[in-house]
């Protein structure tokens, strides 16, 4: 019985790879179709971003670890680095240049483009690919309807339907003040497979510290008030695609955002437990 269960997992898991591996092609051959018959070259950094994610997969694969998962975690490790200090540098410019008045109004988060926003969002679109890619190569997904591969998607086709279009590109780079906590939830992760888990070490205290700091203020806060800000200017947006497509991917993030949350909970009251336990074993 268990090993026909096991087996019919198996075969769900390798028809949503299957799935999967099939939406990818077909949005790679949609971004090759406008950068090769449309001439749309700026696009070209999709595939640059893609081609610089894997190069790093390859330079960890190489000189640090094997391991798919080791290795995907440090590239997702750099992505967030990468991404966080782009958005803030995106996001001051445009402060000191033109100050916070007219910054978050609709005309500008919709039809405005701020400098670097597109090529950030054409840069992280080539990591979230690459990403998917890496996890239906090396099975680093589990489950009939996987929601990190779900995620992917769905940032792949909201992501690519503007970069296409040109529009509500302010408010996607937005939604990208999240991986600031990506950052620490990558740092976590790296640091326990490192087989560094003292709970009562200063730096794993300051690392939880932030890791709860940014998931509150980067991830919580900001998804929230961007879809607050969406709902408040709902009659402002036209009769296209852009509001419903923004509305559900803002309900799928605050979604996961709230498993998320639940999942770092439980990760930090089962690490405290165990410092807990080995702190009362040497008394």
């Amino acid at each position: 019985m268990a090993r026909g269960t096991s087996k019919t997992g198996l075969d769900q898991e390798s028809k949503a790879g299957s799935f999967f591996m099939a939406t990818l092609v077909m949005w790679a051959v949609s971004v090759l179709f406008e950068i090769g018959f449309n001439k749309r070259t700026e696009l070209l950094l999709i595939v640059a971003g893609f081609c610089f994610y894997q190069f790093s997969n390859w330079v960890i694969r190489n000189y640090l670890s094997r391991d798919p998962l080791f290795v995907n975690t440090c590239v997702s490790l750099l992505h967030s680095s990468v991404t966080s200090a782009t958005v803030v540098i995106v996001l001051v410019n445009q402060w000191i240049k033109s100050g916070t008045e007219d910054m978050f109004e609709h005309f500008q988060l919709v039809d405005v483009m701020w400098p670097g926003a597109y090529s950030a969002l054409c840069f992280s679109s080539g990591y979230f690919a690459y990403d998917q890619w890496d996890m239906l190569l090396y099975r680093l997904y589990s489950g009939t309807i996987p929601s990190i591969l779900v995620h992917h998607l769905v940032l792949l086709i909201c992501f690519t339907l503007a970069l296409f279009r040109k529009v509500t590109i302010n408010y996607l780079l937005l939604t990208l003040i999240c991986e600031l906590h990506s950052v620490f939830l990558h740092t976590r992760k790296v640091r326990r497979m490192a087989g560094f888990r003292d709970g009562s070490s200063i730096v794993v205290k300051i690392e939880w510290a932030l890791n709860w700091f940014t998931f509150v203020v980067a991830r919580v806060i900001s998804h929230v008030l961007i879809t607050v800000k969406l709902i408040k200017d709902a009659s402002k947006f036209g009769k296209g695609v852009e509001l419903p497509l923004a509305l559900c991917g803002m309900a799928g993030m605050n979604l996961l955002n709230t498993f998320l949350g639940l999942d770092l909970l439980k990760a930090y009251r089962r690490e405290m437990k165990i410092q807990k336990d080995i702190n009362n074993h040497n008394d």
